[in-house]
């Protein structure tokens, strides 16, 4: 695994969850929310320069099933955006089947009401996704997910 720090966004309707980890891309942590909407591109871009992201990950809602509905069509239109405002950046959709669920049992069994503080749980999201991408190429040698190119579908 190449050291750099990564960032992974977890694209939500109202709000997108950012992780970033340490710069030897072992371990994960919640970063920032953005809020959904005008500018939140700009802001997610932002974060990966003003971090020196060397790959951003973006979560990919594909449910359980593995059929993509509009949470996935609206996460490959973000990474692809995403793609084209970093063009230096490698961005990589990654399944993120389980996240969301498993940010609020974690932040639960912290003691922290995550019904109340959905941007802990968009950012813990990011961050479970995130570190399983980094776990995933720490054990195959190879990059998780599947490599965005601006002008493609992704």
């Amino acid at each position: 695994m190449r050291p750099g720090v990564r960032l992974a966004v977890d694209v939500g309707s109202v709000r997108i969850g950012v992780a970033r980890s340490d710069s030897d891309g072992l371990l994960a942590s919640p970063l920032e929310t953005v809020p959904r909407g005008p500018g939140d591109l700009a802001a997610v871009a932002g974060l990966a320069q003003h971090n020196a992201a060397i790959e951003i990950i973006v979560g990919l809602a594909v449910g359980l099933a593995g059929r993509e509905g509009r949470a996935a069509a609206d996460g490959r239109a973000f990474a692809r955006a995403l793609a084209e405002q970093l063009p230096s950046v490698p961005v990589r959709l990654v399944d993120e089947r389980f996240t969301t669920v498993l940010a609020h049992a974690a932040l639960q069994q912290g003691g922290h009401d995550s019904r109340g503080r959905r941007h802990s749980v968009d950012k813990a999201a990011a961050a479970l996704l995130l570190q399983g991408a980094l776990d995933a190429e720490r054990a195959t040698g190879h990059p998780a997910g599947q490599l965005v190119s601006a002008e493609g579908a992704g």
